[in-house]
């Protein structure tokens, strides 16, 4: 039989061990999120400068932008029924003031994968603000969202229409026109 002085250091022993773990956990967690979100910014970096140079005028749209979400590698699988789900991050001032995952489903007859990029630009600081403000958006839903348009000369159209929302979706082709992101949920998550 173990004696009451024996259990007990026993268990202040394994309380100790058991701190000592949970720090060092914390600690790699701390390190995995800083390198995911060294990870993040690298690519939301480049995904913009593809923007830039596929779409003419697109720079000067998402300087004057209240805010910028982008979604480096937005991953779409189907067979029948269809999933998407990446995670990104949303820029004001050239800043990373968040992070947000996106996640959409569709029904119909699909089959396939793919990978691409999607870019909202919030045009207003109102659409912006609303957008902050959730605690899950919807695309299309929340607000309307009009995809990019680029004119017959290849620049950006934006004399058209001031849509508060703006999205562009690029793949490894370019510019996918007018490519729908209706229906995308969008909620704040870690890097």
């Amino acid at each position: 039989m173990i004696s009451r002085t024996a259990l007990l250091l026993a268990l202040g022993l394994a309380a100790a061990l058991g701190a000592g773990c949970s720090t060092a956990s914390l600690e790699q967690r701390q390190r995995w999120v800083a390198n995911a979100a060294s990870y993040m910014e690298r690519n939301v970096d480049a995904t913009l400068h593809k923007l830039w140079q596929i779409v003419p005028g697109s720079r000067a749209m998402t300087d004057a932008a209240a805010g910028v979400l982008v979604f480096p590698r937005v991953l779409r699988g189907s067979f029948v029924v269809g999933a998407a789900h990446g995670k990104g991050a949303l820029r004001e001032r050239g800043r990373t003031t968040g992070y947000y995952s996106t996640t959409a489903g569709s029904v119909g007859m699909q089959a396939g994968g793919q990978s691409r990029a999607v870019i909202y630009v919030f045009n207003s600081p109102q659409a912006l603000a609303q957008f902050k403000a959730s605690r899950g958006w919807t695309a299309g839903a929340d607000a309307t969202v009009a995809a990019g348009n680029v004119g017959a000369n290849g620049v950006l159209d934006t004399t058209s229409s001031h849509p508060a929302v703006t999205s562009f979706v690029l793949t490894n082709a370019g510019l996918e026109a007018g490519a729908a992101v209706g229906a995308a949920r969008i909620a704040p998550t870690q890097p």
